[in-house]
């Protein structure tokens, strides 16, 4: 147990500066924090095999950051800025504290300067200004910093971004829901156009064998109506001819034939 926690002191000491180096401007020679992130994988592996391992909220938090840094480096591979907004756009920071002494995750901070960072970039692109131009900016920005009121303002400006996205999300959750709510009653208008499409189908399958019995019936009936029609215009036409063969008879009796 004591060196399963030790591990977990050694990832949380890892993954704290590995969001230190994240918040920081990095040229491209940098290699460290790649090289960090890949050995925090690996202790995030051994602590979810630990029979001590946190528990499923504290490992899922863990999760959530090592994949967010992940992502961070992904996305700064990308070659086009707008890709790059893009993606950091999509990423997920942690939402607790990954030490004590935090005020606001390191995670969310470090996604914040990062999307303020592209934006940044995307405005010099558009305005036309070089890496000279952008160095310099940043350069007076530090300076700025050093008073109090820009301070107060690069605040409120991050709080801004912040609520901005926050915003953004919202509304992609909403529609995202209001997608998945319409397409539920879509379905289930179809079940029931369906649903009732066989039952009409079956009450005329039943009304159509109905008319086919009682169709038979009735040719049946038709059937042996005719044949005692016959048989009663045949007894008729025999008593008729009986009937004119006696009065031939009975005339030539009566009226014997004149010489």
């Amino acid at each position: 147990m004591a060196a399963s926690t030790r591990l977990e002191i050694n990832f949380i000491r890892l993954l704290s500066r590995c969001e230190s180096i994240a918040s920081e401007k990095r040229g491209e020679t940098e290699w460290r924090l790649e090289k960090y992130v890949g050995a925090l994988e690996e202790m995030l592996v051994a602590l979810r095999k630990s029979p001590s391992k946190p528990t499923p909220e504290v490992l899922t938090d863990y999760t959530r950051k090592v994949d967010f840094l992940k992502g961070l480096l992904e996305a700064e591979k990308l070659s086009s800025t707008a890709e790059k907004a893009l993606a950091n756009q999509f990423l997920a920071p942690g939402r607790t504290p990954t030490i004590c002494n935090e005020r606001m995750p390191a995670s969310k901070t470090v996604h914040i300067q990062t999307k303020a960072r592209c934006t940044g970039e995307m405005r010099n692109e558009l305005m036309g200004l070089g890496p000279s131009d952008t160095d310099s900016s940043e350069s007076d920005l530090r300076q700025r910093r050093v008073v109090p009121l820009d301070e107060r303002q690069s605040a409120a400006e991050l709080d801004a971004i912040l609520q901005h996205h926050h915003n953004l999300q919202e509304k992609l959750a909403e529609e995202m829901l209001n997608l998945a709510r319409n397409l539920k009653n879509n379905t289930l208008a179809q079940q029931n156009i369906i649903k009732q499409d066989n039952q009409t189908l079956s009450q005329s399958m039943r009304q159509a064998d109905v008319n086919f019995e009682k169709l038979k019936t009735e040719s049946e009936r038709l059937e042996q109506h005719a044949k005692k029609s016959v048989n009663w215009f045949l007894w008729l036409m025999l008593i008729l001819v009986s009937f004119t063969f006696i009065s031939m008879i009975l005339f030539i009796r009566i009226f014997p034939r004149l010489r």
